[in-house]
């Protein structure tokens, strides 16, 4: 053969390959963090003994908004000497926040519900970040205008073009519209309840909720079924109920406690009557708050740290750990530890604490995909303009929010952050789905869900990455909010302190807060440290 025959014939035979290599969205893009391959290695078990235990008197397990918010009280208190271990790059857990050359932007948490002049830890932690600007005559906290969602807030995308707000009234009927009112008649009637006590049925966080039976009663059985037996059936109101759970959640009004999904209402409620709490928001989401704790904390601060094994020592703790950016083990000597991770990590890690606790065997953690898309413009729209949340009503996603709302920049580049829960009955399952889509399926699954609102996006897409969430967020299932073992999960197990939103049963920014200040307070009173509680 001739070396031009040779040459044509190598060439013929690459050009189906090369035509199947061609990639199959115009627009780069990768799955990020979390770093899931080095925290399943604790599993295994296997790591040796550090050469040396340096001694600190509190040691923090966690650099989530738990784990950071206990640190921010100490520091409070005047304790300086702890560390905070966190094993991904950088702190927040599912509040963390990234930036590109468009915006800041979300990688989950993005909003906090206005807080009512009774939850003193967010509104301290607000007035530090200087976004509380004071009070009015009757004493309800007033905050600066751009960390409020501005209009419009949301919109749904239904029959091929774009409602305004989240219920579609578009084609509804007059049985629809009862039902509607029939369920937020419910909602009033648990937003003016107060037990014996003066406490209410819901509020945020749920350690000001009341404990009283008839409250209770609701977390044993599911929303799904307290809807059916007050018959409840609008599809119409189911979708919305139904989005609420996949919301807040990850999962179904057949998988969620009728306790959390009244919660959901009630509890942001400004009152009987009264419309629901407005919304706080930044470009980075919750990320803006954490970055506040994140400068609390300064050096105290040791990213890409694993703790591997936490066991009873002469007069404390011994905590082994891997620095997987120096690649060495670590030890610590610890007077107190806050463990402020999930209960599935702290079995394998803390010695004993599996046996004497099975109860945390019950909690289950949603999966979630999100993805943060670039664009150079924005797409046309059909019907209601573009508002800081857009949801679609067909499909699994709950729908995207725009980063650059908040800047009044309505033209031009954005940032999208798209969510989906992996919302289905089987938890472990559901997450092995996930596990197993590369960034290429993640783009695809991003992209149909999108692609009815908006057929053309994909041309002003410049990037799209992703995070697989492999344990988002706790989900309350029914019976399991109220269950004295599951409650019993916070309390000290001897020098170690607990502190995650798992332990509330509902992943929210003000529960992983309250759990952190909760385990820094039990800590500074066994250190001899008492003082005046933040929550």
């Amino acid at each position: 053969m001739k070396r031009r025959d040779f040459l044509a014939a190598t060439a013929a035979s690459a050009l189906p390959l090369a035509c199947r290599r061609q990639p199959e969205f115009p627009f780069p893009g990768e799955l990020v963090g979390p770093d899931l391959p080095t925290g399943h290695w604790v599993r295994g078990g296997l790591f040796p003994e550090p050469d040396h235990y340096e001694p600190v008197s509190v040691l923090i397990v966690g650099g989530g908004v738990a784990g950071l918010s206990a640190a921010w009280r100490l520091a409070g208190a005047g304790l300086d000497d702890f560390r905070v271990l966190e094993l991904e790059a950088v702190p927040g857990g599912t509040s963390r926040a990234a930036q590109n050359h468009v915006s800041p932007y979300p990688w989950a948490a993005h909003y906090l519900p206005v807080p009512d002049r009774g939850n003193h830890a967010v509104l301290r932690l607000l007035k530090e970040c200087g976004v509380l600007q004071g009070f009015d005559a009757r004493g309800e906290p007033l905050f600066a205008e751009e960390a409020t969602v501005r209009s419009p807030e949301e919109r749904l995308f239904a029959y091929g073009q774009w409602w305004e707000g989240l219920y579609l009234r578009a084609g509804s009927s007059p049985e629809d519209e009862r039902q509607y009112h029939a369920f937020f008649q419910e909602v009033d009637h648990w937003a003016a309840y107060k037990d014996a006590k003066g406490r209410p049925a819901f509020s945020i966080p749920r350690s000001r909720c009341s404990d009283a039976p008839e409250a209770r009663a609701l977390d044993g059985l599911s929303f799904g079924a307290w809807l059916e037996a007050r018959g409840l059936d609008s599809p119409r109101l189911r979708w919305l109920l139904d989005y609420a759970c996949r919301d807040d959640y990850g999962s179904r009004l057949d998988t969620t406690s009728a306790w959390a999904g009244l919660f959901y209402f009630a509890a942001r409620k400004q009152g009987p009557g009264e419309d629901s709490r407005p919304l706080l928001t930044w470009p980075s989401g919750n990320g803006f708050l954490v970055e506040h704790l994140r400068r609390v904390v300064g050096d105290r601060l040791s990213c890409h740290t694993l703790a591997t094994a936490i066991r009873s020592g002469k007069d404390g703790l011994l905590v082994t750990t891997w620095d997987g950016l120096n690649q060495r083990r670590r030890g610590f000597h610890a007077r107190r530890v806050i463990f402020a991770g999930p209960q599935h990590v702290a079995r394998h890690v803390i010695e004993g604490l599996s046996a004497a606790r099975p109860a945390s065997t019950r909690i289950r953690n949603a999966p979630w995909l999100v993805a943060n898309l670039t664009l150079r413009a924005r797409p046309p729209e059909s019907g209601f303009p573009l508002a800081w949340d857009n949801v679609p009503r067909d499909g699994e996603a709950l729908g995207y929010v725009v980063a650059t709302h908040q800047s009044l920049r309505d033209h031009g580049p954005t940032v999208w952050t798209w969510y989906r829960p992996f919302a289905g009955p089987d938890c472990d399952a559901e997450r092995a789905r996930l596990r197993a889509m590369d960034w290429p399926a993640c783009a695809r699954m991003v992209m149909e869900d999108l692609r009815p609102a908006h057929p053309d996006l994909e041309k002003l897409v410049t990037r799209l990455d992703v995070m697989r969430w492999g344990h988002a967020m706790v989900r309350p299932a029914p019976g399991l909010l109220w269950d004295r073992e599951f409650l019993a999960l916070s309390q000290p197990f001897g020098s170690i302190h607990f502190a995650h939103t798992e332990l509330s049963g509902l992943a929210l920014f003000e529960e992983a807060q309250d759990h952190g200040l909760r385990a820094a307070e039990e800590v500074l009173a066994a250190l001899g440290r008492p003082g005046l509680s933040w929550r």
